[in-house]
């Protein structure tokens, strides 16, 4: 099966998905959704998949949703003659043909348990599609937060809610305030927390003890966990999410914080809406994701026994502006 925004490749009982877009950050674009859910698919019909293991190349899990080129990747889906058509949107963001959030919950719908690999920026919709996954675990020095909070957005999956208890909820929702790994773990936000070093082989580890599990046993006790989850009303959020996200996306100062982005750059949107908090990448250099802490999926890959379709290798998408990468949405 052919990809252009992420790879699939399988070794022995553990698929895995790559986010490849590294040059933008992983940021998500329209194709990107599908693509995560036809892998998965792929993966629960490969009766030698036992686990499935998602992470991002280069420095970053996701950076959230591409909003350069004046949200222009999305312009399609939820706008009429260059204006918002709030009715487009309302089908595109709670269809689950469509949805984004529907393609993330692939993971948590998933017989098969998923293990997302977080390292670098984890931000606004990267956060909201990896804590669809089962397990989390994150390098110590990741950023994992929702900016969005601040301006243009709202919480999409709800797994900042479920995973979170009230107070905490409470704070990072109206704060918007990021956490690194070591902190997400330290509140049971996400699973556990390493050094960047030990992430890949922490990560292998928790994949090939889960592989040795029957996969019946497996999906039973993913399915009873999800089952409590669903009954303390998941889906109702996950449509009451994305409709209030589409009216915070185009509010006054939703829609001032876009232009400046397609008029001065991400950088200068970004810069505008956290300067004043000193925090994503406008925190000092210390309190960001070291650059070097990269994934490159070559080194996997090139031991695998087995691997999907060559023609999965992305395209990428992106420019060459390194500060248009930095903190999207």
């Amino acid at each position: 099966m052919s990809y252009e925004t992420i790879l699939y490749d399988c070794d022995g009982r553990i698929a895995t998905i790559t986010l490849n877009r590294p040059e933008r950050l992983n940021t998500i674009v329209l194709a990107m959704p599908d693509e995560l859910e036809r892998a998965v698919i792929e993966a629960n019909r490969d009766p030698a998949v036992r686990v499935i293991v998602l992470r991002g190349a280069g420095r970053a899990f996701c950076a959230g949703f591409d909003f350069s080129q004046d949200f222009g990747h999305f312009k399609d889906a939820l706008a009429t003659e260059g204006r918002w058509d709030p009715g487009k949107d309302f089908i595109y963001t709670t269809t689950p043909f469509f949805a984004p959030v529907p393609k993330f919950m692939s993971m948590w719908r998933s017989a098969k348990p998923v293990i997302a690999q977080v390292h670098g920026w984890c931000v606004g919709g990267g956060s909201d599609m990896a804590l669809c996954a089962d397990l989390v675990i994150a390098a110590e020095d990741a950023q994992i937060g929702t900016p969005y909070s601040r301006v243009w957005g709202c919480y999409l999956s709800g797994m900042w809610l479920y995973r979170l208890g009230l107070a905490r909820a409470k704070w990072h929702a109206l704060t918007g305030e990021p956490l690194s790994g070591k902190q997400a773990a330290e509140i049971e936000l996400i699973n556990k927390a390493v050094p960047f070093e030990r992430l890949e082989d922490e990560v292998r580890a928790c994949a090939e003890r889960l592989a040795q599990i029957p996969l019946s046993q497996l999906a039973a006790m993913k399915l009873i966990v999800n089952q409590a989850y669903d009954n303390m009303g998941l889906q109702s959020t996950q449509l009451l999410g994305p409709v209030l996200d589409g009216f915070m996306r185009n509010t006054p100062d939703a829609l001032h914080f876009v232009a400046t982005a397609a008029t001065k750059g991400v950088a200068a949107a970004v810069t505008e809406r956290d300067g004043p908090f000193g925090d994503y990448s406008q925190a000092p250099r210390e309190q960001q994701p070291k650059r070097e802490h990269a994934i490159d999926p070559r080194r996997r890959a090139a031991g695998s026994k087995r691997s999907g379709n060559g023609k999965n290798q992305g395209k990428g998408n992106g420019d060459s502006n390194d500060k248009a990468k930095r903190k999207r949405r």
